[in-house]
C-alpha cells in the first residue's frame, strides 16, 4: 500500500491499570486530517484445552463488558516480559487446574482492530496433567467440557459469542478434519 497515513501527533486521554486510550492525530492520503481514539491494550493469550476424551474444556464466567456470563478459552493478559506460550500455560493451570504437557501454537489475531492494538496469541494444549487450579481473587469460573459438535453448534446458536474462542474452536475444528 503507497497511500501514507502520517500520525502527527499522540496525546495520552485516559490511563487504566491494562490499557491506555489515545487521541491519534493523523493526516491522510489526501491531506485531511482525521483524530482517531486508540486503545493502547496489554497483549494477551488464549488456550483450547483438549481433553484424552477429545472434549473441549471451556470456563464460564461474568464479563463486566458485556454484563452476561460467557463460555470461553482460559485467556489473559501477558506479564511483562513474559512469552506468549508461558502466559498460556498460565492461565490453563490458574483458570482449569490443567497442565499442558503439549501446547501448541495456532495464530495471533487483533480482537478489535479498529479501536485497538491488542494482540491475542491462540493456543491448543492436549496431553493434560492435574495441577493447581488458582483463581484470581475476582474470579468465579466454572469449567465445562463439550465435544467439538456440541462447540460448534453453541457457536452457530450464538451460545459463544467471544471470538478469541469462535477461533481457537474452528481451529481446532479444521486440524481435526484435515486428520
Amino acid at each position: 500500500m503507497d497511500q501514507k497515513f502520517i500520525r502527527e501527533k499522540k496525546e495520552l486521554a485516559y490511563h487504566a491499570h491494562i490499557f491506555d486510550v489515545y487521541n491519534d492525530y493523523l493526516r491522510l492520503p489526501d491531506g485531511k486530517h482525521v483524530v482517531y481514539d486508540l486503545v493502547n491494550h496489554v497483549d494477551g493469550c488464549c488456550v483450547l484445552p483438549v481433553d484424552e476424551d477429545g472434549n473441549l474444556i471451556l470456563v464460564s464466567q461474568y464479563r463486566n463488558a458485556v454484563d452476561d456470563i460467557t463460555l470461553e478459552v482460559p485467556a489473559g493478559c501477558m506479564d511483562e516480559g513474559e512469552d506468549p506460550g508461558q502466559c498460556a500455560v498460565r492461565e490453563l493451570e490458574e483458570e482449569t487446574g490443567y497442565i499442558a504437557q503439549e501446547l501448541r501454537f495456532v495464530t495471533k489475531t487483533y480482537l478489535a482492530i479498529g479501536t485497538s492494538n491488542e494482540q491475542t496469541y491462540i493456543y491448543i494444549a492436549t496431553n493434560l496433567k492435574k495441577g493447581i487450579r488458582q483463581l484470581d481473587p475476582e474470579e468465579f469460573i466454572r469449567i465445562r467440557r463439550l465435544s467439538l459438535a456440541e462447540a460448534m453448534t453453541m457457536i452457530q446458536t450464538g451460545e459463544i459469542v467471544d471470538s478469541k474462542t469462535i477461533i481457537a474452536i474452528l481451529a481446532y475444528a479444521v486440524e481435526q478434519m484435515k486428520k
